[in-house]
């Protein structure tokens, strides 16, 4: 039997209920139909009745945590979108988000109106019954290839040679195409708040991608800079299978 309800079914599994409580009802009025789990367990048997179109996990919760659900569903085969909700400062923990193929997360304490922005992203580009960017091994976007677990990138067959940090924005705009990306945003990705620097870093890191990708600004094959509000890879991006 098909579901009764149209809206986007949603999990959102947090063991804080000050969270939960003002979360949820914010979702529902978003157009989203929300059901919420308070450990890490409830939310798997969730996702196993309801089948969601994506789930939002609190990294620290009891019976499983968040990246522990995220794995077994991932093993499972379960592609559906997932958004991990991380502490600020654990820097650890964003990069081990994203390797373990969370679709995007956000630091605690987090503005709604951004979760629900990045949860709509990541809806938008699920594809069903497939795995999702930010889990796949290896990615395409023209001639440029990316290998994700050798961290090792290739336009046409010269391999890039990159810093670590513009490796990792490489690799944060690939799994997020056609998405528009604050400068704020990124230097969250990149550096996190633990580290004092400005946006100005985020912009010299787009500079080196575009120099190793030939890119030119005013003719963006890869990087499009949106005036005044950051960027956006605007090539289409595809698994390598």
């Amino acid at each position: 039997m098909g579901r009764q309800d149209s809206r986007p079914v949603v999990i959102l599994a947090d063991d804080d209920d000050a969270i939960t409580s003002n979360l949820a009802p914010f979702l529902e009025r978003a157009g989203l139909a929300v059901h919420v789990a308070s450990d890490g367990e409830a939310a798997l048997e969730l996702v196993e009745r309801l089948d969601p179109d994506g789930c939002i996990l609190d990294v620290l919760m009891p019976r499983a945590d968040g990246r522990e659900v995220l794995r077994r569903l991932r093993a499972d085969g379960h592609w559906l979108p997932v958004i991990l909700l991380t502490q600020v400062g654990e820097s650890t923990e964003r990069a081990i988000a994203l390797e373990e193929g969370a679709d995007d997360y956000l630091n605690k304490p987090f503005d709604p109106y951004e979760l629900l922005a990045r949860l709509r992203a990541v809806l938008r580009r699920a594809r069903p019954g497939r795995r999702p960017l930010s889990a796949s091994p290896a990615l395409r976007a023209g001639s440029l290839r990316m290998d994700r677990i050798s961290r090792r990138a290739w336009l046409k067959d010269t391999e890039l040679l990159l810093t670590p940090k513009a490796m990792l924005l490489l690799d944060y705009l690939l799994t997020h195409p056609d998405e528009l990306m604050s400068r704020d945003r990124l230097l969250e990705v990149l550096w996190g708040f633990d580290f004092p620097v400005g946006t100005r870093a985020v912009d010299n890191r787009i500079a080196e991608l575009r120099r190793a990708l030939g890119d030119e600004p005013t003719r963006p094959e890869w990087i499009a800079t949106v005036p005044g509000q950051g960027y956006r890879f605007v090539a289409r991006v595809d698994e390598v299978r």
